[in-house]
């Protein structure tokens, strides 16, 4: 509560943590209640929501880049305001749009916000918060998880009316916690360092103008192959997400004799151990260095997850139900560790001056990972029983270890000095 109250980034920040909070309470009632307004509200079969929600994820991936790339040209704080009231506007079409196409593109440009939202909210926090960056990123998420669970008890209330009134006043409230969000957002300051993700460090006078950021089309996230492998490696390490959502619920259900009534404990552990620890765990990580540890500790603690769903089919109800209770405590404990060091990572590997756009093609493996890892789990894993679970658990520790020896090294190939030039021959 101190931290809260004192946040890096002072009273900006405690702008931004509170619109957060709002923000995905709104988001919280939405998640809960979308699935069941489409059924049995607008009319769509099972095939055409999961069209939907697939189609919706593949444009969520487009948010990420878009986000940065307009934030090396534009001030992050207008961008999220307008990624706020874009996501307004899209939902309250939803009201009155009922043709399955038109259905598609508004839920796509909602989602694409979403993402873009999400990345310029860590752009806006890691610039005001500094190098206190991995202390903000613990407090945001335990606030976003906080409003997430006050989100979800919001839509029971409505779900449990099942009206078609009280499906749209869940998109009302969704939509008002937007228009909140970007009021919010309106009373912040632009913080300093455009294209920079913390503002510049002070260096000696050379006669030259240091206080502007290097030009936005300087380096190319795109050309970088090693950040773009960084990125490619940084998908599997967002699994735990897929793996507590879907592939716990589902593993319960179809291969276990543990009772259906576990699984909404899932949700609850996961809350309540991110918004207890995540400031505590945040703080064993301090810099980049702590973060390609904590990349190994991710493989080791989902590997561990991953055994456990694979005994949970050997026993009984009891059995199975404490393995799939500890499993779920491993994949939170993943997730712990993959929000600080994914995003920590993130900033440190990527050139200084254009951090913005390097971050957004960061934001693009969580984005994958949402539309890929379902798929993964249903058609792959799960497909191959317990064996597809020990499989998955040792590719993701393997490449953690890869992940963290590369981050290592281009860790080192950034401290180095610059090669001097050979002085030429008499």
């Amino acid at each position: 509560m101190a931290q809260l109250r004192r946040p890096p980034g002072g009273r900006d920040a405690r702008i931004m943590l509170l619109a957060q909070l709002l923000d995905r309470a709104g988001t919280g009632v939405w998640a809960a209640a979308c699935v069941l307004y489409f059924t049995f509200v607008i009319g769509l079969d099972a095939g055409q929501v999961g069209l939907l929600l697939g189609a919706s994820g593949v444009a969520g991936i487009a948010g990420s880049p878009l986000a940065g790339h307009l934030a090396d040209r534009f001030p992050v704080r207008s961008l999220l305001i307008g990624a706020h009231l874009l996501r307004l506007v899209t939902l309250c079409l939803l009201l009155v749009v009922t043709d399955f196409a038109l259905l598609l593109c508004v839920v796509a440009v909602t989602h694409l916000g979403d993402r873009a939202a999400k990345t310029l909210e860590m752009l806006f926090a890691t610039r005001v918060a500094g190098e206190r960056r991995a202390t903000y990123q613990a407090l945001s998420r335990s606030s976003a998880n906080a409003g997430y669970a006050l989100g979800a008890g919001l839509a029971a209330i409505g779900l449990a009316v099942g009206t078609r009134g009280a499906y749209h006043v869940l998109i009302l409230a969704n939509a008002l916690s937007f228009l909140v969000a970007a009021a919010l957002v309106w009373r912040t300051r632009e913080p300093r360092g455009r294209g920079l993700v913390a503002a510049p460090s002070p260096v000696p006078d050379t006669g030259a103008a240091t206080d502007a950021p290097a030009p936005a089309g300087g380096r190319s996230p795109w050309r970088d192959r090693g950040y773009l492998r960084f990125v490619l490696l940084d998908i599997p390490m967002n699994l735990d997400d897929s793996i507590l959502g879907i592939g716990i619920p589902l593993w319960l259900v179809s291969r276990t004799s543990a009772p259906h009534e576990l699984i909404p404990a899932f949700l609850v552990i996961n809350t309540v151990l991110v918004v207890v620890l995540q400031l505590r765990v945040s703080a064993k990580v301090r810099d980049a260095r702590g973060a390609t540890g904590a990349v190994a500790l991710y493989g080791l603690t989902t590997l561990l997850c991953c055994g456990l769903l694979a005994a949970a089919t050997g026993g009984g109800a009891w059995a199975a139900s404490a393995a799939l209770l500890a499993a779920a405590v491993l994949a939170t404990a993943a997730e712990l560790m993959r929000s600080v060091s994914s995003w920590e990572l993130a900033v440190s590997l990527a050139p200084r001056e254009a951090r913005a756009s390097y971050l957004g093609v960061a934001g693009m493996a969580q984005s994958v990972q949402k539309t890929a890892g379902p798929l993964l789990l249903t058609g792959v894993v799960m497909a191959a029983g317990p064996a597809g679970w020990l499989a998955l658990g040792s590719a993701v520790a393997g490449l953690s270890l890869v992940q963290r020896r590369f981050s290592l090294r281009r860790l080192a190939e950034q401290a180095a000095p610059p090669a001097m030039p050979a002085p030429a021959s008499a």
